[in-house]
C-alpha cells in the first residue's frame, strides 16, 4: 500500500523527516518496505530555462526546420535548430540546455547533446509540453508568458510537487490503516509516546447542504445482513472533465491513474478516509430506483472492464428496474458508469458484509481497491461522513448542487466492541509490570475508551473500525506495539526444557539426510503445496483424486499437489531461464490425494540436471547421469542402514527409464530420467533426473531396525582378482550372488572394477574384471587357503555361468 507523506501531514502536523517517520511506522506494525521519491514532473525540470527567441529564419538546407537564436540570460545566444511550426521571433520558450535529461512517455531518460542537423549546429532544444511532462500536446513548442525573464529556471515558473511515498506492507488484520487518515491515527499514537501531542485534522463537512430536491433516487435494501448500511445522494448539473492538478498529483503519487473529476473524487476520498464509494450516472438508473439484492444464478452481467460474467446466487448486486448495474463493493457495470456526457450523479457509500464481498471477488477473480477494503472491513460509522465529504469535493471540482436528501438506510446500528482488560493478564503476557497510567494513555491515543476502572482491570469500548481488536489479548497487542517491543525488558536467564525424543524422530532423520545432501552440493528448496492441475502430464495422477481448493487464489494455485516432480521442474525451468544450468535440488514435502478420503504422504524429492561439478584445472566437467543419481540414492539408503531391497525397472509414467527399490512390496524410492514429453511442457531442453523417496515408509522401516555393531578386525584382509570371459547375457549380479553362495565363511565382498567388449573378444562375449576380498576375524589367511577358495570359485563360475578365465 502506497502512502503519501505530504498527504499524511495534512492530517497531522509534523516536522519529522520521512526516514525518521519510517522507523516509527515500522515500530507501530506498519512495516515500511521502502521510500520512493515522487516528482509531479519527472526530473523536476532541472536544466530547463526560459529562453527568448531573438531571431528565427528558415534553415538553409531544410524546408521544415527553422534556425533560431535564443537568449537564455547568458553572454552569448544559443543557436538551436527547431522543427516546431509555431516557433517565431519574440516568443518566450522553454529551452533544454546541453546535458539536460528529458524523459519519454515510458519514463526512460535521454540526454540533450550538441548536434548537427542538416549541416547546422544545434546547442539545445526548444521543448513542447509533452517533452517536459507538463501535458500531452505535441502540436508545437510551449509558448510561455512574455513577461518572464530569460534564464529563469522553469521549475520556478511551474509548481513542481515533491513528495515521499511510503510502501507499507500492510498485514490483512490492519483494516483500520487502509487510508491516509488511518495511518495518521497510528502516527498520532506513536508521537504521543515521544511526548509529542499532535491533533488530527479531519476534513470538515459542515458546508454540506441540500439545495434542491429535484432528483431523488429511491433506495431499497432487501438483505440487511449483507448490507448493514447503505447511503446515497444525487448531485445535479455537474461537469465531467479533468481533475485539478492538485488532485491528479496526489493520485499519481500513490499510483492511481486519474480518470475524470467525478471518479477521481471517489478515489481521493477512498484513499483519504478508507471508505470506498461509487458514482453512477443517475440518468442511466432505470426506474429511478436502486435495489440492493442477490439475483438468480447464471444471470449475465458486464462489468466496467468489458467482461461478461455469470453471477452466482450469493453475489450481492446493485440493481435498477432493468437489472444489475454494479457488483456491490467490487466493480461497477459497463452501462451505468460516469461518462463525459453525465450531468447528474448518484453517489453511493455503503457498508457491505466483508465475507460476501470476499467470496464474490474470489469467485469472479476480481481484485479492486474497493474490494480490498470491503473484504477486510471498513468503518461502519463513517459511511455518511465519507459521502458528505465526497459530495462537497465533487461540488468543488465539478460544480453542480446536491439535488436530493441523503438517504441513510441503517436499521440496526453496529455497536463498538466491549472488552474487559485485566492488569494481571497484561503483566503476564508482557513479562513486566506496566504503569496503569501509561496503559490508559496508550488506549486513549488509540481511540479505545475506558468505561470503568477497578482494582483488577479496565472496562473498554473498542471502536467498530478495529475489526481485529475484539479480545483481551488483542488489546494487549495494541498496547505493546505502541509502547514499543524494544522497550520491553528481557531476562538474562534462559530457561529451556530438554526434550526426551526417540532417535528415529522424523525431524532428526530428515536433518541427517539433508546435511548429507548439502555436503554433496545439493540445495534445499521449498515449493508451494498449492499448484495447478498437472494430471494431464502423468497417467499415475488421477484428476478425480485431486484435492481441490474451494476458494482458490488463482488457477495456478487451485489444487494440492499429487506429485512433487512438477514443482521441482518449475524451479529447474526458472533457474535455467536465468542461465543457472547446473542444478541439484532436494525437497522434503507432502503430496495429497482424495482417494477414499483425504490422504497426505511425506516424500523426499531429488532433482538434478546439468554438470555434476564445475570445470577446473584438475578435472573436466562431468554430466549428471543415471549412475550418478543411483550412487546418491544408494548413499542415502546406506546412511539409513537400509539394505537387502529388491531392485526392478520402474513403471513410473513420468520416467523414461529408471529403477524402483522396494522391501516387501513397499516402494522405497523411484528414480531415473524424466520423460522428454514432460520436460517439453516446462520448456526444458536438457536432461533432468529425479528420485522420489517414500519418506513415510522409510521412517517406519528404520524405526523397526536394530542397529548392529561389529569390532574392527585385528587381522588383515586379502584381495584377489579374476578376469572372466562371459556371455553378453550374464549380469554382474549373478556373479556376485554365486560367489557369496559358494564361499560364506571368509569371502567379505565382491566388486566389479572393469567391463570390456571389443574386437579381441569372441562375438557375444564380454570381459568382467572382478575383485574378491577375503578376511578371517580369528586368524591371518594363508595363500594356500585363499588359492583353495579361488579354485572353488572358478569351478562354480565355469559350471553355473560358463565363465572362463582370460
Amino acid at each position: 500500500m502506497k502512502i503519501s507523506y505530504n498527504w499524511i501531514k495534512e492530517f497531522i502536523k509534523t516536522d519529522w523527516s520521512a526516514e525518521k517517520m519510517e522507523v516509527l511506522l515500522t515500530d507501530l506494525g506498519l512495516e515500511v518496505e521502502g521510500i520512493d521519491d515522487y516528482e509531479s514532473v519527472k526530473g523536476g525540470l532541472e536544466g530547463i530555462v526560459v529562453g527568448e527567441v531573438i531571431s528565427c529564419i528558415q534553415h538553409p538546407n531544410a524546408d521544415k526546420l527553422k534556425l533560431t537564436q535564443i537568449n537564455i540570460g547568458e553572454k552569448e545566444n544559443l543557436q538551436i535548430v527547431c522543427g516546431a511550426p509555431n516557433v517565431s521571433e519574440g516568443q518566450k520558450v522553454p529551452v533544454a540546455t546541453i546535458g539536460t535529461q528529458l524523459y519519454d512517455d515510458k519514463g526512460e531518460a535521454w540526454k540533450i547533446k550538441k548536434g548537427k542537423i542538416r549541416g547546422e549546429y544545434s546547442f539545445g532544444m526548444i521543448c513542447a509540453e509533452d517533452e517536459l511532462g507538463l501535458g500531452q500536446s505535441h502540436e508545437g513548442i510551449l509558448v510561455l508568458d512574455s513577461k518572464l525573464k530569460p534564464g529563469t529556471p522553469l521549475n520556478q515558473v511551474f509548481k513542481i510537487t515533491y513528495d515521499k511515498i511510503f510502501e507499507i506492507g500492510l498485514t490483512p488484520n490492519r483494516a483500520d490503516a487502509m487510508s491516509h487518515f488511518g495511518v495518521a491515527r497510528d502516527i498520532k499514537a506513536g508521537l504521543l509516546r515521544h511526548d509529542i501531542n499532535g491533533s488530527l485534522n479531519t476534513p470538515s463537512v459542515s458546508g454540506f447542504h441540500v439545495e434542491k430536491r429535484s432528483h431523488r433516487v429511491q433506495i431499497e435494501v432487501q438483505d440487511y445482513q449483507l448490507t448493514p448500511r447503505y447511503c446515497g445522494i444525487t448531485l445535479s448539473d455537474v461537469e465531467v472533465k479533468a481533475s485539478p492538478t492538485w488532485i491528479q498529483d496526489k493520485l499519481k503519487a500513490i499510483g492511481i491513474t486519474p480518470k475524470n473529476n467525478i471518479v477521481d473524487a471517489t478515489n481521493y476520498v477512498m484513499h483519504e478516509l478508507g471508505q470506498p464509494l461509487h458514482a453512477f450516472d443517475a440518468k442511466a438508473i432505470k426506474g429511478n430506483k436502486i435495489e440492493v439484492k442477490t439475483l438468480a444464478a447464471k444471470t449475465k452481467f458486464t462489468t466496467l472492464d468489458g467482461v461478461e460474467r455469470e453471477l452466482h446466487e450469493e453475489d450481492l448486486m446493485i440493481c435498477d428496474a432493468n437489472g444489475p448495474i454494479c457488483m456491490a463493493g467490487i466493480m461497477g457495470g459497463l452501462n451505468s458508469g460516469v461518462t463525459e456526457k453525465t450531468t447528474t450523479v448518484f453517489l453511493e457509500s455503503a457498508y457491505f458484509n466483508s465475507v460476501s464481498v470476499r467470496k464474490s471477488a474470489k469467485r469472479h477473480g476480481i481484485n479492486t481497491d474497493a474490494s480490498f477494503r470491503f473484504e477486510r472491513g471498513v468503518d461502519p460509522h463513517i459511511t455518511e461522513y465519507a459521502l458528505k465529504r465526497a459530495a462537497l469535493l465533487i461540488q468543488e471540482i465539478a460544480g453542480g448542487f446536491v439535488s436530493s436528501d441523503l438517504d441513510d438506510i441503517y436499521p440496526k446500528k453496529i455497536n463498538d466492541f466491549q472488552v474487559f482488560l485485566t492488569f494481571k493478564k497484561i503483566n503476564s503476557l508482557v513479562g513486566q509490570e506496566l504503569d496503569p497510567s501509561i496503559i490508559k494513555s496508550i488506549l486513549a491515543s488509540l481511540d479505545i475508551r475506558v468505561n470503568n476502572v477497578t482494582e483488577t482491570g479496565l472496562g473498554l469500548t473498542i471502536p467498530a473500525y478495529r475489526v481485529d481488536v475484539q479480545r483481551e489479548v488483542d488489546v494487549i497487542e495494541e498496547i505493546l506495539r505502541v509502547y514499543g517491543y524494544n522497550n520491553i525488558e528481557f531476562s538474562e536467564k534462559l530457561n529451556a526444557t530438554i526434550a526426551n525424543t526417540n532417535r528415529y524422530e522424523d525431524f532428526k532423520i530428515q536433518n541427517l539426510i539433508a546435511q548429507q545432501l548439502v555436503a554433496q552440493g545439493y540445495h534445499e528448496m521449498m515449493a508451494n503445496s498449492l499448484t495447478k492441475d498437472y494430471t494431464a502430464l502423468n497417467k499415475d495422477l488421477v484428476k478425480e483424486e485431486n484435492v481441490e481448493i474451494l476458494n482458490p487464489l488463482s488457477q495456478e494455485l487451485s489444487v494440492m499437489r499429487q506429485s512433487m516432480l512438477f514443482s521441482g521442474l518449475e524451479a529447474i525451468a526458472y533457474n535455467i531461464n536465468r542461465q543457472n544450468t547446473d542444478l541439484k535440488f532436494f525437497e522434503f514435502g507432502k503430496i495429497y490425494q482424495n482417494k477414499k478420503g483425504y490422504k497426505e504422504n511425506k516424500q523426499l524429492q531429488l532433482i538434478v540436471t546439468g554438470n555434476r561439478n564445475e570445470d577446473n584445472w584438475f578435472e573436466t566437467t562431468k554430466p549428471t547421469d543415471f549412475f550418478y543419481l543411483k550412487g546418491v540414492v544408494g548413499g542415502i539408503l546406506s546412511r539409513l542402514n537400509i539394505t537387502n531391497f529388491n531392485i526392478v525397472p520402474t513403471n513410473s509414467n513420468d520416467l523414461s527409464e529408471g529403477l524402483t527399490y522396494s522391501i516387501k512390496n513397499i516402494n522405497l524410492v523411484n528414480f531415473g530420467v524424466v520423460k522428454k514429453s514432460i520436460l517439453k511442457e516446462f520448456d526444458i531442453e536438457q536432461e533432468v533426473l529425479t528420485a522420489c523417496f517414500n519418506w513415510d515408509a522409510i521412517i517406519e522401516l528404520i524405526s523397526k531396525t536394530n542397529i548392529k555393531y561389529k569390532p574392527i578386525p585385528k587381522y588383515p584382509s586379502s584381495r584377489r582378482d579374476f578376469a572372466l570371459l562371459v556371455d553378453d547375457s550374464v549380469k554382474f549380479k549373478q556373479i556376485y550372488e554365486l560367489a557369496l553362495k559358494t564361499e560364506k565363511k571368509c569371502l567379505q565382498s565382491v566388486d566389479l572394477f572393469d567391463v570390456y567388449q571389443g574386437k579381441e573378444l569372441p562375438e557375444n562375449k564380454k570381459s568382467y574384471a572382478v575383485s574378491f576380498t577375503f578376511l578371517d576375524k580369528n586368524k591371518t589367511l594363508t595363500d594356500k587357503q585363499i588359492d583353495k577358495v579361488m579354485n572353488k570359485l572358478q569351478k562354480q563360475l565355469a559350471k553355473e555361468l560358463d565363465a572362463q578365465l582370460r
